[in-house]
């Protein structure tokens, strides 16, 4: 098995722009001292790729910043490792991409100069651990174009799901954007296997017929002329597509099960900063929380996600809640449901509360 990978660090910064506009979903904060990005690329790293593209297109500097070298995840190479792909050299689209098929333009470069077999296509919207070399295995013994990973699951209301329906051999026979149906169904998970040969050969073509859509005018119209198979994946898997979302998946990072299968057997690695222990003053309460180093709890913390560096103050109470790195809660403050963003400043005494469908956000740098 050859493979390297690529992983998309701006294709969903739409969804959550709150979050996203200072930086690119890949490096959108997750769990307390992750980032997005760091679960495709740990993954890909399990799996024993060593040269992984990154592909940027702007607000890119915090990403810049958290993978660095590569070095925390055995990136930093002679050879391969960490390749950073900004969107520079697109003539015909001004470089900057619009969709993926324009991103993967640009990176044909990069493809043309690898010789690897095989090429994973991750993006950033999504919280899982899993085994790409099953995904592999599963793509070479069903000889397959492209294998797409899929995850069941209950499909609620309408929204930006592609839903896959496959045969008995797991050829994918029909993909549905966006259904009306509701039930459980296997959803596309933004997670792609295909030949690199195969992938060149996609792209040249999309240029020449001037193709603009990745899944509409590749895959959708050529199901039943190129091999596409559906590789399921049964583990945890989270989508982050909103804020909600977002805090709604990082507050099950609280149930036990669902860490362990997230960050057992194999490590999802992120940039290491060095923190002194967190410290709890007397009187201070800690129910049901991730709390990283470097905090200064003196108040009542309970169903919370505290990142680095957080300060909570005397009196404050602090419930369902995601605090980022180095924010300030003062003396008597109380929080229910409220997203804080990195360095924020809340003064004493003040009382903010949201809901768990719509938390109240507070964005980086904000005092009040």
């Amino acid at each position: 098995m050859s493979a390297v990978g690529i992983i998309f660090s701006n294709i969903h910064d739409e969804n959550i722009p709150e979050l996203s506009r200072l930086r690119t979903m890949g490096s959108l904060p997750y769990g307390g001292r992750y980032r997005l990005i760091d679960f495709a690329l740990s993954n890909l790293v399990n799996a024993g790729i060593t040269t992984v593209g990154i592909i940027t297109k702007n607000n890119y500097q915090s990403l810049l910043d958290h993978l660095g070298s590569g070095k925390d995840w055995d990136l930093a190479r002679k050879y391969g490792g960490l390749v950073l792909l900004p969107p520079f050299g697109a003539i015909d689209n001004g470089g900057l991409y619009k969709n993926r098929l324009e991103a993967l333009k640009g990176a044909t470069g990069f493809l043309n100069r690898r010789n690897e077999d095989y090429v994973v296509l991750c993006d950033c919207d999504g919280v899982y651990r899993m085994d790409f070399s099953d995904v592999i295995d599963y793509h070479e013994k069903k000889q397959a174009d492209i294998t797409i990973v899929c995850h069941p699951e209950e499909i609620g209301n309408p929204s930006s799901y592609d839903i896959i329906t496959s045969d008995e051999t797991g050829r994918v026979t029909e993909l549905e954007f966006n259904p009306k149906n509701k039930g459980r169904a296997k959803y596309y998970s933004n997670i792609m296997v295909i030949n690199r040969s195969f992938l060149l050969h996609i792209i040249n073509e999309s240029i020449a017929h001037g193709y603009k859509n990745f899944r509409d005018d590749i895959i959708l119209v050529n199901l039943k002329r190129y091999n596409v198979y559906a590789y399921d994946f049964n583990g945890y898997h989270a989508t982050i597509d909103s804020l909600s979302s977002y805090f709604k998946h990082n507050m099950e990072l609280l149930d036990k099960n669902i860490r362990d299968e997230l960050f057992g057997a194999r490590d999802i690695y992120t940039k290491v900063r060095d923190s002194a222990p967190s410290k709890y003053g007397f009187g201070s309460v800690v129910k049901n929380s991730l709390v990283s180093d470097g905090c200064v709890v003196e108040g009542t913390v309970e169903n919370c996600l505290l990142f680095r560096g957080v300060k909570v103050g005397k009196g404050a109470v602090i419930r369902n809640s995601i605090i980022m790195q180095d924010t300030v809660i003062g003396e008597g403050v109380k929080l229910n449901c409220v997203i804080t963003d990195k360095n924020v400043v809340i003064r004493d005494n003040r009382v903010l509360s949201g809901c768990e469908v719509q938390p109240y956000f507070l964005a980086k740098g904000t005092m009040i």
